[in-house]
C-alpha cells in the first residue's frame, strides 16, 4: 500500500517536484548545521553541552547546529519565540486579536510582525549564548574582540533568518509545516548517533532499560497517532430541496479532531519551559541576589519533578490556547447557516456557536491531558531508570510522529485534489 502511494507521487509532476524541493532545502539545512563560527572550541563546548541538560535539550532540537556552534545555531527558536509573543499579545491586545480574525490577510500582517521581532530576538539570544559559553568553565569562546563579538551574533542572526526563510518556502510547498520539518530534520539526524552510542556502550545488565525504552516509544508513537487521528463527527443536515414531488436534504457531518493543534503545543511548550534556565544562565556568575535568583532558577529547572509538572502544564495550556486561536466556532456557525445547513436539534446561529465552542473544548480537554501525560511518561520512565535519552527521545517521538502524519495527510490531499483534477 505504502508503495503504491510513493509511486503515484513520483507519477504526479507536481507533488514529485514539491517533494525533491523540500528535500532539497532540508540537504541545504544539514549541510548549514555543519559551517561553523570560526574561532570557537567545538570540542570543549561538545563537553559543556554533555554535562548541560538544558542546553543538551536545546542541542537535540536544533539538529546538533548548537554542538558545531554552527552558523545556524539558534535553529527556528528565535522564530518559534516571536511566534508565541503574537499568539499571546492577541490574546491582550485588541489590534492583534481583530487582525487573527481577518483571515488570510490578517495572517500575513501577524506573520511579517513575527518576522521582524525574529531578527532582535535572535541577536539577543545569540549575544546571550556566546556571554554564557564564555563564562562557563570550559575554554569555548575566549577572548574576543567587540567587533568579533558583532560578526559573529550578525552571522548567527542571518542563519536563523535563513532558516526561517527555508521553513516558510516549505511551507508553501504544502508538504509539511516548514519549521516543524526543519526541527524534525534536525532529530532525525541524531538518531544515527544515539543508536551508535546505544551498541557501543551496551551492557547486558541495562537490557532492562532498554526493553523499558522500547516500550515507551511504541506506547508513545500509538498514542500519538490515535490523538492525531481521533476526531468527533458532528452530524451536519441541508435545508430540504424540493425536485419535482420530492426530495431530502443532504446529511454529512462536521469532524472536530482530538489534537486540532497538532505538533505545534509540544514544541511551544518547550520553548518556554526552556527560557527561563537559559536566561538565569547568564546570570549565574553575577555576585548578589542576581546572581542568587538566578542559581536558584538553574536549580529549580535541573529537578526532574519540577520540569515534569511544568512540561505536563505547557503541554496542556498550549494544546488549549492553539486550539483557541486556531479554531473559530463563530465563523462554522455562520458558514452552516449561509449554507443553509444545521446540526440536528440546535438552532442555527449563536446557540450553534455555543455548542461547536462546547464540544470542542470537551473533545480537547481529553486531547491535551492525553498529550501530555504521553509527553511526561519518558521523565517517569527516566526517574525510574536514571537515563536521560529516554526524557529526549519521548519527546522526540513526540515530534516525529506527528510531524510524519502531518506530511502524509497534505501529500495525500494533494495526491486527491490532482485526482480530481484529472476528472
Amino acid at each position: 500500500m505504502w508503495w503504491e502511494k510513493i509511486q503515484r507521487i513520483w507519477k504526479i509532476k507536481d507533488i514529485r517536484n514539491n517533494v525533491l524541493f523540500v528535500l532539497g532545502m532540508l540537504v541545504i539545512f544539514r549541510l548549514a548545521a555543519h559551517i561553523p563560527v570560526p574561532g570557537m572550541n567545538t570540542e570543549n563546548l561538545k563537553s559543556f553541552l554533555q554535562g548541560n541538560q538544558i542546553f543538551g535539550l536545546m542541542n537535540l532540537f536544533s539538529g546538533g547546529t548548537m554542538e558545531n556552534f554552527s552558523i545556524v545555531m539558534l535553529g527556528v527558536a528565535p522564530y518559534i519565540t516571536s511566534s508565541i509573543i503574537f499568539q499571546l499579545l492577541g490574546m491582550i491586545y485588541p489590534k492583534i486579536e481583530e487582525m487573527q480574525k481577518e483571515g488570510e490577510a490578517g495572517q500575513q500582517k501577524i506573520s511579517m510582525y513575527t518576522r521582524l521581532a525574529t531578527v532582535p530576538l535572535a541577536f539577543l539570544q545569540s549575544y546571550a549564548m556566546i556571554n554564557i559559553l564564555r563564562q562557563s568553565q570550559f575554554d569555548i569562546v575566549g577572548d574576543i574582540t567587540f567587533f568579533q563579538l558583532s560578526s559573529i551574533m550578525i552571522t548567527i542572526t542571518a542563519g536563523t533568518m535563513f532558516l526561517m526563510w527555508i521553513g516558510e518556502l516549505i511551507t508553501d510547498r504544502k508538504v509539511g509545516n516548514g519549521i516543524s520539518l526543519l526541527i524534525f530534520a534536525g532529530i532525525i539526524s541524531a538518531v544515527p548517533g544515539v543508536l551508535q552510542n546505544l551498541i557501543i556502550n551496551y551492557n547486558s545488565a541495562d537490557l532492562f532499560i532498554y526493553v523499558l525504552f522500547l516500550i515507551v516509544a511504541v506506547i508513545t508513537i500509538v498514542a500519538v497517532v490515535v490523538i492525531s487521528e481521533g476526531q468527533r463527527n458532528i452530524p451536519v443536515k441541508y435545508a430540504r430541496q424540493i425536485r419535482g414531488r420530492s426530495g431530502q436534504g443532504q446529511q454529512t457531518h462536521l469532524p472536530l479532531r482530538v489534537n486540532m493543534a497538532g505538533v505545534i503545543p509540544i514544541i511551544f511548550a518547550i520553548s518556554v519551559v526552556l527560557f527561563p534556565p537559559l536566561i538565569a544562565q547568564f546570570f549565574v556568575g553575577h555576585i548578589g541576589i542576581i546572581g542568587t535568583i538566578a542559581r536558584g532558577t538553574v536549580e529549580v529547572f535541573n529537578n526532574q519533578t519540577i520540569y515534569g509538572i511544568l512540561y505536563f502544564l505547557m503541554v496542556f495550556g498550549f494544546t488549549f490556547f492553539y486550539t483557541e486561536v486556531i479554531f473559530n466556532p463563530d465563523k462554522m456557525a455562520e458558514n452552516l447557516q449561509r449554507q443553509g445547513a444545521f446540526i440536528p436539534g440546535i438552532r442555527p446561529g449563536k446557540e450553534t456557536e455555543n455548542y461547536l465552542k462546547s464540544t470542542m473544548n470537551k473533545i480537547v480537554l481529553f486531547g491535551a491531558l492525553f498529550l501530555a501525560v504521553i509527553a511526561v511518561l519518558p521523565l517517569i520512565v527516566q526517574g525510574l531508570t536514571h537515563t536521560q535519552s529516554l526524557a529526549i527521545g519521548g519527546t522526540s517521538l513526540l515530534i516525529i510522529v506527528s510531524v510524519a502524519i502531518d506530511i502524509a495527510k497534505q501529500v495525500e490531499s494533494q495526491i486527491t485534489m490532482h485526482e480530481y483534477d484529472r476528472v
